[in-house]
């Protein structure tokens, strides 16, 4: 299973390297060449889709990269700004702040707005960490089941916080990727989906509820 990084953000120092990241990357190494069928949305998609050498270049780029906040100041300031707003959603504070690190921890490895993936879950589960959709996309960003299977981890839960960040925003930034910035365009690849409210539904969720201060 993949290991969430503990980010302490009320240290100005960058968090040392801990004995279990040696084996993240080995776990996170080991998937590399199967998690690069990422060519269909999270959504709905094909498992038989070719191998991408982009893509898989991307993940294995991701096994080395294991840190987040740089500035304490920034980090409490973005955590309890983003608390604040998600209380109603999220009652439990405890669960809340461990969600929003891990939410801005995958975004940041990925490349991604931590506000823009908080949009998505935000549209796509409402923040439910066990949401299923009729199609069986599961979890915070509705990854479908059988990737577990693709990344070699099929004893993993897509329910997990870490697990289903990690996959979720990997592909969103792969379609963001290929559509050259283009955040509507992309979010419609993600989400597999020609309808298009989808879009404007994260947009707006991104616009009026999750923009950085």
């Amino acid at each position: 299973m993949i290991t969430p990084v503990a980010v302490n953000v009320h240290s100005s120092r960058p968090p040392r390297a801990r004995p279990y990241m040696n084996i993240v990357k080995s776990m996170l190494t080991s998937f590399v060449l199967t998690l690069v069928a990422v060519l269909a949305p999270a959504g709905g998609v094909d498992a038989a889709a070719p191998v991408d050498p982009e893509l898989r270049l991307l993940v294995k780029k991701a096994a080395q990269e294991t840190d987040s906040f740089h500035d304490r100041f920034d980090g409490e300031v973005w955590l309890a700004d983003m608390s604040r707003r998600l209380t109603t959603r999220v009652p439990e504070a405890g669960y809340r702040v461990e969600l929003l690190k891990n939410v801005h921890y995958e975004a940041n490895r990925a490349g991604l707005a931590p506000e823009v993936v908080l949009s998505v879950i935000d549209v796509e589960s409402n923040f439910n960490q066990y949401a299923i959709s009729s199609a069986g996309a599961r979890g915070l960003m509705q990854v479908m089941p059988f990737w577990l299977k693709e990344i070699g981890q099929p004893g993993d839960s897509l329910f997990r916080l870490q697990t289903n960040l990690r996959l979720g925003c990997t592909i969103l930034k792969y379609y963001l990727d290929k559509e050259k910035g283009n955040l509507y365009a992309a979010l419609k690849r993600y989400n597999g989906t020609r309808e298009r409210d989808y879009s404007l539904k994260v947009d707006k969720a991104l616009r009026t509820r999750w923009f950085r201060q």
